[in-house]
């Protein structure tokens, strides 16, 4: 039976994927040319191609008013870089069942893909019972005992309950709200149901506004998503992947119950690779679709050329950032090779708090206040701009406040005067700002820093690293190294001129493969060459929304007594944060 293009991928289950189908009609004569991303190709009547994978090209915005299209809004098109970060407005329309759920939402191993609804009534399992509006987190979907189900997680009274649901499970179910911000194209590839629209609200104000913007200027409010899918498809005598995009005008028939797959080339993307087992390798593949960047390694990855994948492993980064004001700063990942120096650059506290934290045994700490404050406890320090202090350590001490005495959290000081020093107190909760005094002139190498060093710490290139072609961190006024993280790479090089290997993240670098049968001549890997990546705002955010959750936020210093102060001003438990909350979302293991 014949479908519209359009038809076919609203119905299509992703799990049902690859498809093959034979184009019957369309708007294509025999042989006409179809020319998209540069991929020419030409759909004739009876052709067959096989998807692969469809995906949304760009979205449809209207602007939204009571969950509905504005009558004063025209339509924009959206590409899926457009700036700025969203949240998600749960869909009033509810699922019939749990089957309509698997097959209209995206729910998997990555980070996006646990999904919260609530039942609008209660359900009773054969040892659990489902209260109604309780959040239910889906988190993966597989065959249990013969029957297709959905695994699932209720957290209550801190305690996890996981159970599955058939997919036959049938009932009235609503999204939950959801706190966090995405990027559009995070929104694109996970937040947007099959066949339904999504209604999303800017979360912050976009940069720098501009009259080609497609939004009015300031805008705030909602905008209503309409998605436009791109398909990706195998031909039988091309070497590369084409894109059809949905909203073309085709006719198709799905033929893959009578038709041999294995004919077609079988592309892989990094993620697969990365799955494969660590005795498959090393390999060899062609690439299908390269990603975009001239310079290296990316440019040894276009469309045609030939790898060796040597190895997949996980290695450590530092995540750093240029020390500028404006926002125009770059951000790079900074592997534990790279060969060039740093020397020191002061560092800035906003509180006596985050002094206690950057304090060592190995040195220190001398810093000089840039804003004055007033102690409400004559017992402690008042402090104004200009005075130095030497950092000592933190504890507590007795004050009198209202008549009554309290203990509360200090940090011990000695302000350095002229020719002499003095042991002072500074409550932690004081909200100043002091900045570092440097003595330090040596020069560390990366590695050194991260082992003798609390970061965020701050430094300047001393000495560049010869070994790279053009040393992007040396040309950076100071740069602020934030954390350390651990990411997947693959390492790999040029299968024709294999002198060189690179490191390239599995997670940030959009290619496909198809792998070759031929053997790999030598199964070393040749000299690894260091590559500094740089990263955008919207990777930035990924890696410091997710990367490192094992670690908590630092406790926000001890508010100020109030005029009715609790027995004793202890600081909260470490990991309990006002600040900003760890997403919360499941995390695959390979992250």
């Amino acid at each position: 039976n014949m479908t519209s293009l359009e038809k076919f991928i609203h119905s299509l289950d992703l799990r049902a994927l690859p498809r093959v189908l034979q184009i019957q009609s369309g708007i294509y004569s025999q042989g006409s040319d179809y020319g998209m991303f540069g991929n020419e190709c030409s759909l004739s009547t009876e052709e067959v191609i096989k998807v692969i994978g469809f995906k949304i090209n760009k979205l449809i915005a209207s602007i939204c008013e009571n969950n509905e299209v504005s009558q004063f809004s025209g339509k924009v098109e959206l590409p899926l870089n457009f700036p700025g970060l969203y949240k998600v407005v749960a869909d009033k329309t509810p699922y019939v069942s749990i089957e309509e759920i698997a097959r209209k939402v995206s729910i998997g191993p990555t980070r996006f893909g646990h999904p919260c609804f609530y039942s609008a009534k209660d359900i009773k399992l054969a040892n659990f019972t489902i209260k109604h509006g309780e959040q239910i987190t889906f988190n993966s979907v597989e065959e249990i005992h013969g029957t297709m189900a959905v695994n699932c997680v209720v957290v209550r009274n801190n305690q996890s309950h996981s159970f599955a649901l058939p997919l036959s499970q049938e009932g009235e179910f609503y999204e939950c709200e959801d706190d966090q911000i995405y990027t559009l194209k995070e929104i694109a590839e996970w937040k947007i149901p099959k066949c339904r629209n999504r209604i999303v609200k800017l979360s912050n104000t976009l940069p720098l506004w501009d009259s080609s913007s497609p939004l009015p200027e300031n805008f705030d409010g909602c905008l209503i998503l309409m998605p436009v899918y791109e398909v990706q498809a195998v031909m039988k005598f091309r070497k590369d992947i084409v894109h059809i995009l949905s909203d073309l005008d085709v006719e198709v028939k799905d033929i893959t119950d009578c038709y041999d797959i294995s004919s077609f080339l079988q592309p892989l993307s990094l993620e697969d690779i990365f799955e494969r087992t660590s005795k498959e390798f090393p390999m060899v593949a062609e690439i299908m679709e390269g990603p975009s960047g001239n310079q290296k390694p990316y440019n040894l990855l276009s469309t045609g050329k030939e790898i060796v994948i040597y190895k997949k492993y996980q290695a450590a980064r530092v995540l750093a950032s240029e020390m500028r004001s404006d926002s125009s700063k770059r951000r790079y990942l900074i592997p534990m090779s790279y060969k060039g120096k740093f020397k020191r650059r002061p560092r800035e506290f906003p509180t006596a708090y985050d002094l206690e934290i950057a304090r060592s045994e190995k040195e220190h700490l001398h810093v000089v206040a840039t804003k004055a404050f007033t102690s409400p406890h004559k017992e402690l320090f008042s402090v104004s701009v200009g005075d130095q202090f030497l950092v000592q350590q933190r504890q507590t001490s007795e004050v009198v406040y209202e008549g009554r005495k309290r203990l509360i959290d200090v940090l011990a000081c000695e302000q350095i005067l002229s020719d002499s020093y003095k042991k002072v107190l500074l409550p932690m909760y004081m909200e100043g700002g002091f900045v570092e005094v440097i003595h330090d002139k040596k020069q560390y190498y990366l590695s050194e820093i991260c082992k003798e060093f609390h970061l965020p710490f701050n430094v300047k290139v001393s000495v560049r690293d010869l070994s790279i072609e053009k040393d992007v961190l040396a040309a950076a006024p100071g740069l602020q190294f934030e954390e350390e993280i651990t990411d997947s790479y693959l390492l790999i090089s040029s299968a024709s001129s294999p002198e060189e290997s690179w490191e390239i993240p599995v997670y940030r670098l959009n290619m496909l493969v198809h792998l070759l049968s031929k053997g790999v001549q030598t199964t070393e890997p040749p000299v690894t060459r260091t590559t500094v990546e740089e990263v955008s705002e919207e990777e930035y955010y990924m890696l410091r929304r997710y990367e490192n959750l094992t670690l908590h936020p630092p406790p926000r210093p001890p508010k100020k007594p109030t005029a009715a102060p609790p027995p004793t001003f202890a600081l909260p438990k470490p990991g309990v944060s006002d600040g900003l909350q760890a997403p919360k979302v499941r995390y695959p293991s390979c992250l």
